[in-house]
């Protein structure tokens, strides 16, 4: 099966440019034509292009104005723009840019310029999909594992921005924290390997209960796997760590203080304030008083001192993120 053609949006007053245009690239994609800026925005928001080629000198709305409210609409502020235009000048390309352009063509247009650049950017926009896909896989794997605990949606929502917050405050560049926030909701997938008995289980579990349910870290990161991707590396080792302690008594390995990665360090905090401050069905939730109360006093044998601190620090940033994704 062939994959569908991309559909490119030309935009120019002059008729002999659009048919230039046309002949340089209707062989190898889906094209559409508008021959002023009202007509662009409203064929981009009923026929959502992957790509758009504008002139910039039009009657009545120019190539700027048209970029402007192209990127004040939700439906087509991510379709990306190339001026096509004998506009050249530092200024006016800086213009073009500021308002939301990818690039610029300069005409007289060249056939293999058109086409290299416009191959160029539908291959970011391709790359730009299947990194959105890939991190909503990933959200819904962490969906996934609470259709097997007495945890919500919100609960991994939550818990990802407080580890993004934390992160930041640990001296993690926005890259990083991002990062973390994209892999923190993996964190308990591993719950997926354990029996309902055991995981639904109302009263303490017993000894042997109890080793189960200390493999879901190791089933996490058996999950996840090993792969090249920075992110996916993240969410593995959040899966396998997010349970060890500070003092050596976690599991599943039993690591000490700065063993521990530092994004494990940071789920494990996010994680048990979520989970103490939420209701559910065995208990209810506590005050945030008393939740703090429980993470200063494990300062130092559950978790990391120095991140209950810088915690503590960003406390009301949390707790926004807390009332924004409150339970209903």
């Amino acid at each position: 099966m062939t994959s569908p053609q991309k559909k490119i949006l030309i935009v120019d007053d002059e008729p002999v440019n659009l048919q230039v245009l046309k002949q340089i690239l209707q062989d190898s994609y889906q094209l559409v034509f508008a021959k002023n800026g009202q007509k662009a925005i409203e064929f981009a928001q009923k026929q959502s292009p992957d790509l758009i080629l504008m002139d910039i000198m039009m009657p009545d709305m120019n190539g700027y104005e048209t970029v402007r409210r192209l990127k004040q609409d939700e439906a087509t502020k991510g379709i990306p723009v190339i001026f096509v235009t004998a506009m050249v000048d530092v200024e006016d390309e800086k213009l073009g840019f500021d308002v939301g352009a990818v690039d610029y063509i300069s005409k007289p247009v060249s056939a293999p310029i058109v086409q290299a650049r416009v191959r160029t950017h539908l291959s970011l926009v391709r790359v730009e999909e299947l990194h959105d896909t890939r991190l909503e896989i990933i959200r819904r794997l962490g969906h996934a594992a609470e259709f097997k605990d007495n945890e919500t949606g919100l609960h991994v929502i939550r818990m990802s921005h407080y580890s993004m917050i934390l992160g930041r405050a640990a001296g993690m560049d926005d890259e990083e924290a991002e990062r973390l926030l994209n892999a923190a909701p993996m964190h308990d997938i591993g719950k997926i390997g354990i029996p309902d008995h055991i995981l639904l289980k109302p009263g303490k579990l017993d000894k042997d209960e109890w080793e189960t349910m200390q493999k879901h870290p190791e089933f996490g990161a058996r999950i996840i796997g090993e792969h090249k991707s920075p992110l996916l590396k993240l969410a593995s080792q959040i899966a396998l760590t997010h349970h060890e302690k500070w003092d050596g008594s976690g599991y599943p390995k039993g690591l000490k203080g700065e063993e521990i990665p530092l994004a494990g360090r940071i789920v494990a905090i996010a994680d048990v304030f979520d989970a103490l401050t939420t209701q559910r069905p065995y208990k209810e939730a506590w005050p945030v008083e008393k939740a703090i109360a429980l993470i200063e006093e494990n300062a130092g044998s559950h978790f990391d001192p120095a991140l209950v601190n810088l915690f503590l620090h960003c406390l009301p940033e949390i707790l926004d993120v807390r009332e924004r994704w409150k339970e209903e």
